[in-house]
């Protein structure tokens, strides 16, 4: 008698622990795809709550935004030029039904997918254009890995190319012709500035030539500035109106009387 009740209490543990089995908790960011016998019965979650032992299985689906380190990639672009390339593919899974059924191993396929799209996408890119356009770029790569794995429940939110690793030959060669750019903009601004001076050379000397008492203003200036220096012998033309009568005295003319008073 006593076996017996041993006996029944050790099956009715094994009964409780086979049914407690069945409790599950889900994360707030995490849901439960549940199958019934094979059958897909939906998503379940968050909380706790329960699946049938050996009737019932759950695959747990993680909603958070993962961010998906691209490798390297060697791209031909289209002028013939070999680069290397990486980049950084940010997803989610929305919904975790697809996620489980229409794909196997979602985060694979997804890498799978993100490394195709980089080399068939830069590939049709000219290097100017893949180095200036880069936002470009990166909102193409995101519609079109979006589009192809949107059937398996992964919602692409960004795709950013973080590198591009050019051969040394055509890094010198980018630098030679970014030198050479900035020489030209440097004698386009000195010809642009020896334009406007002489423009405003133009606008004084029509200016002074209207008003002749401006040029000698402007010459008694330059006498005071050439006073302030330390020179031992200062040498400058006097205009020769100031000798014109001396000159007509001497040459026997009599100068004009003072009109009387």
């Amino acid at each position: 008698m006593q076996g017996l009740i041993v006996f029944f209490g050790v099956v009715c543990a094994f009964v409780f622990l086979f049914l407690l089995s069945g409790l599950r908790i889900v994360n707030e960011y995490e849901r439960g795809v549940v199958f019934r016998l094979g059958r897909l019965m939906g998503a379940r979650g968050p909380g706790l709550f329960y699946v049938i032992p050996i009737i019932e299985r759950m695959v747990k689906m993680d909603l958070r935004v993962v961010a998906l380190d691209v490798p390297k990639q060697e791209v031909i672009t289209r002028d013939n030029v070999t680069v290397r390339v990486n980049a950084v593919c940010y997803f989610r899974v929305f919904d975790p039904n697809n996620a489980v059924v229409q794909v196997q191993h979602y985060w694979i396929a997804t890498s799978q997918m993100a490394q195709t799209t980089l080399r068939s996408v830069l590939g049709e890119c000219d290097l100017d254009h893949l180095l200036s356009e880069r936002e470009t770029i990166n909102q193409r790569l995101q519609q079109i890995i979006d589009e192809a794995t949107d059937p398996w429940g992964v919602k692409v939110t960004a795709v950013e190319v973080k590198d591009v690793e050019l051969p040394p030959e055509m890094q010198r060669a980018i630098a030679r012709q970014a030198e050479a750019e900035r020489e030209r903009r440097a004698k386009v601004i000195a010809a642009e500035g020896e334009f406007q001076a002489s423009q405003r050379l133009a606008d004084a000397a029509r200016i002074v030539g209207a008003a002749p008492p401006a040029l000698q203003l402007r010459f008694l200036q330059t006498l005071a500035e050439i006073a302030t220096e330390n020179n031992s012998t200062t040498i400058f033309p006097v205009p020769i109106d100031l000798f014109e009568a001396f000159l007509k005295r001497g040459a026997g003319e009599t100068p004009p009387a003072p009109p009387a008073e």
